[in-house]
């Protein structure tokens, strides 16, 4: 079980999570390795429609000093939290984005 990052995050991409993961497993919004430090770049393109970003389901230490940093209540503690949350779509999404895949109980 991970943290999950959901909708709320979509074309926001604040980074506050970023800077206080100890593990640094929060990536994105476009590279599944790169945590984050593209997103200044693409807000001043004004690129951030639809992107977001995700926790790393393998690297996740479950520590949760993510869930607290994020400005808008994006991050669940778990995928079950975030699918009861009608998040479901955003839990697939994050195992794709690192091409991972999704456990059964979760499909």
């Amino acid at each position: 079980m991970s943290y999950i990052i959901g909708s709320k995050c979509v074309s926001t991409c604040d980074t506050a999570c970023v800077s206080v993961c100890p593990v640094d497993c929060i990536y994105g919004p476009i590279n599944p390795m790169d945590t984050g430090s593209e997103v200044e770049e693409l807000k001043k393109k004004d690129k951030l429609e639809g992107l977001q970003l995700y926790i790393n389901p393998d690297e996740c230490i479950n520590c949760g000093a993510c869930e607290p940093e994020c400005p808008v209540e994006a991050i669940y503690g778990d995928e079950e939290e975030a699918i009861e949350n009608g998040e479901k779509e955003y839990v697939k999404k994050n195992y794709e984005f690192f091409d991972i895949n999704l456990p059964s109980a979760y499909e």
